[in-house]
């Protein structure tokens, strides 16, 4: 970006987009009282350029937790067209070169799982799993075990499906009615423990894993077929689990014998500092999905990775003209994903991506204890490799979560100082409360030390 741009340079698209584009996640009457909608022109590394030729940092890669290895890769674009040059697309019940390269590739990064299944969003990804939740159901079990289990706070996708699985009620509300047989279970948020009736002050993790069991008992085991969480929990408020959860979690499952879904669309191929969010708790899924990451944005494409037993229960019997998985996503065909997939990949490998979100994630988890330290509205920080909340309340004591529309203020000042943050927004009725922070993988302690500094700026000017 040179800077050069005077300010009429794209009022032809700034019109284009204020009269034909309908955006993600916001109200649009403001761009018809006097607001220009924002158009992001150019990006290079962890910044990106505005029609007005304003250099952001952007603290939550890409708005949505995806541009992994930063912006303005040119060995991803190269990729991408090599790819689509030699041959861009065929449905998937057959097979292309990246197809098959980025599948061996992803699998030796998740040992015990076996067999990739290609989508192209993170619901669909979520979505397939649901069906193949279901066709096992009704292979196995008479169409008994059905029930798919999800977290409160947790989600899933935009679909109704995965509405359905959607532990955010505002973020659900006027959606409905939803699919059937979706149950909800409990958060496992340790610093909002007080709002959960008989959580003890010890061994909380383990406690928050028992209510699971509970509720499968109340629903009855031969009845759920699945349980469906995000490693970490992001939209909901950036929530890892306690110790103790995961192992109790593991144990459920494979006593009741129930899949174990993971969701890893926000946390996967690095954003935690492993390649996925589940290997920091030594637990062994059996269906993981991804998307955002896979290629930091440069083409669309998600994966359904399972094992090789629950591939094996769509196969075992081909006398059944049923029996395999009747299943197509359109653009999981495409040849452009895996392509941009494999170059990520060896991005983050060849630069050590993984060592530096470790490293740079406790350094900026540490800045932000410091504004904890600082900032009484500051209630909690949490979160892991560079995928971190700082919760805002009215008053450490009742952790009364802050006014959202201060927490959005906060939002608003960063953008005002060319920072660009985020927020839980429309998710949980009352506690849209968390401000969320994810730079890109290549992130440096200087973007850190800007990024925390407009927090505190915005801090000081909203609540004094």
């Amino acid at each position: 970006m040179d800077g050069n741009f005077n300010e009429n340079d794209l009022s032809r698209v700034v019109e284009a987009d204020r009269a034909n584009v309908w955006h993600h996640l916001i109200q649009h009457q403001p761009f018809f009282t006097g607001a220009d909608p924002k158009i992001i022109i150019e990006g290079k590394g962890l910044r990106v350029w505005d029609q007005k030729g304003i250099e952001h940092i952007d603290a939550v890669s890409g708005g949505v937790w995806t541009v992994n290895v930063g912006y303005g890769r040119e060995s991803m674009g190269d990729a991408v067209r090599d790819a689509i040059v030699k041959m861009n697309f065929f449905g998937g019940t057959v097979g292309s070169i990246p197809g098959a390269l980025f599948a061996e590739k992803l699998l030796t990064k998740m040992p015990g799982l076996d067999r990739v299944y290609y989508a192209n969003s993170g619901s669909e990804a979520n979505e397939k799993a649901f069906k193949m939740v279901r066709q096992i159901a009704h292979k196995r079990y008479g169409g008994k075990k059905h029930k798919i289990l999800y977290r409160d706070r947790d989600y899933h996708g935009t679909t109704i499906a995965c509405l359905s699985a959607g532990g955010q009620d505002e973020r659900n509300a006027q959606y409905g009615p939803y699919t059937p047989g979706f149950i909800r279970v409990p958060h496992c948020l340790e610093y909002r423990k007080h709002e959960q009736e008989g959580a003890p002050e010890q061994n909380y993790g383990e406690w928050a894993a028992n209510q699971i069991e509970e509720i499968i008992l109340r629903e009855g085991p031969d009845t759920v077929g699945a349980l469906c969480l995000e490693p970490i929990t992001a939209g909901g408020g950036v929530i890892e689990a306690p110790e103790g959860y995961w192992p109790r979690v593991a144990e459920i499952c494979k006593k009741y014998d129930i899949l174990l879904h993971i969701d890893e669309v926000v946390c996967g191929v690095g954003r935690t500092g492993t390649w996925f969010g589940y290997q920091h708790y030594g637990i062994q899924p059996d269906m993981v999905t991804m998307a955002k990451g896979v290629a930091s944005g440069y083409a669309a494409i998600s994966c359904l990775a399972t094992t090789e037993a629950v591939f094996d229960m769509f196969k075992d019997d081909t006398s059944d003209h049923l029996n395999y998985f009747r299943d197509i996503s359109t653009f999981g065909g495409c040849t452009a994903g895996p392509a941009a997939a494999l170059e990520n990949m060896r991005i983050i490998e060849d630069e050590n991506l993984l060592e530096n979100t470790t490293a740079m994630g406790d350094y900026m988890l540490g800045k932000l204890g410091e504004l904890k330290d600082k900032h009484a509205v500051i209630g909690d920080v949490r979160g892991k490799g560079l995928f971190l909340g700082a919760e805002l309340v009215k008053d450490r004591e009742s952790r009364d979560p802050a006014d959202e529309k201060m927490v959005q203020a906060v939002v608003g000042d960063c953008m005002k100082q060319a920072v660009v943050i985020g927020a839980t927004n429309r998710s949980l009725p009352g506690k849209n409360n968390t401000l969320c922070f994810s730079p890109a993988l290549i992130a440096t302690k200087d973007d850190i030390d800007q990024i925390c500094a407009a927090v505190d700026g915005a801090l000081t000017r909203v609540f004094g």
